[in-house]
């Protein structure tokens, strides 16, 4: 980790970042927007804004490389953002904090099928289990309620595999083009091919909706550092770690969400909670020092 500390510091800011927009993303729904229309145009405002930085490359350099940033907007994009906010509708939010956290685990085993070298490790799978144990424990936060349905179960394993392929695919091509160009591209296929769920949702536009203060300062929250900068962030420690060295942090998301929570919308933290964060450091830990040896 010595060489890589600031990249490991770039994941461990994203991951207090997202679990942050939990507040923010109930803000706006609580104010009328759909999640689709959350989705377009925090996406929106990140792609505008990322052309200050990145304005001369259109495309790639060749048709496969562009169709992997079509992927990109996909899996990282789009339909995750589309599956698990459906998931949402089918089963309970806690359910599918639980089961998005499978992300680095099933980052893990994709690695180990589609990419040349990636070995599972018995020390990464148990550290894994012992962090996804204490997800567990932090998302039920003492209330043990678990109702499965399938259908949002599905669809969140669903988003969560979409992520593991995001990470995936970004070290095909993030050695041959800029971590911004990429970036942006990803905003522009995330946006395009969200279209067709407006069938389903259509885009809120109601401007007393869209430009009252709350509804702006989160919007420009999610947009400019949820999105923008975190998601560039992201991809340079991808690219630098390595997609399950910092799909780990993901695992990190529920104790951040756990603080906000309890200091934005006071939600009680019980001892289980306490138990579980501890429970995720301690597996996280694990499996970053057993990949690193």
């Amino acid at each position: 980790m010595k060489g890589n500390t600031y990249y490991h510091l770039l994941a461990l800011f994203v991951t207090i970042v997202w679990g942050a927009t939990f507040v923010s993303t109930k803000v706006l729904l609580q104010h009328g927007l759909t999640p689709v229309s959350i989705f377009f145009y925090r996406f929106l405002m990140a792609y505008i804004a990322i052309w200050f930085f990145c304005p001369k490359k259109l495309w790639a350099d060749n048709w496969k490389d562009e169709l992997l940033l079509l992927s990109l907007g996909i899996t990282g994009g789009s339909y995750y953002f589309i599956a698990e906010n459906s998931a949402l509708k089918y089963t309970l939010a806690s359910n599918v904090a639980l089961i998005i956290c499978t992300a680095p685990l099933i980052t893990a085993f994709l690695s180990h099928l589609f990419v040349k070298g990636e070995r599972l490790r018995k020390t990464l799978i148990y550290g894994s289990l012992i962090a996804l144990l204490g997800v567990a424990l932090v998302v039920f936060n003492g209330n043990y309620i678990l109702k499965l349905n399938p259908l949002g179960d599905i669809l969140t394993i669903i988003a969560a595999t979409m992520w593991g392929f995001y990470t995936i695919i970004l070290k095909r091509i993030d050695t041959r083009y800029p971590i911004l160009f990429i970036t942006r591209k990803v905003f522009f296929y995330g946006l395009l091919t969200l279209f067709p769920a407006f069938i389903f949702s259509p885009l809120v536009t109601d401007t007393k909706i869209l430009f009252h203060p709350l509804v702006v300062s989160n919007m420009l929250f999610l947009g400019l550092i949820a999105s923008m900068l975190c998601y560039i962030l992201w991809n340079m420690a991808v690219k630098n770690l390595g997609a399950i060295r910092t799909t780990n942090y993901i695992y990190l998301t529920p104790i951040i969400t756990l603080i906000t929570s309890y200091i934005f919308i006071h939600e009680t933290i019980t001892p289980i909670a306490l138990l579980g964060a501890a429970l995720i450091l301690l597996g996280v830990y694990w499996a970053e020092r057993k990949i690193t040896h």
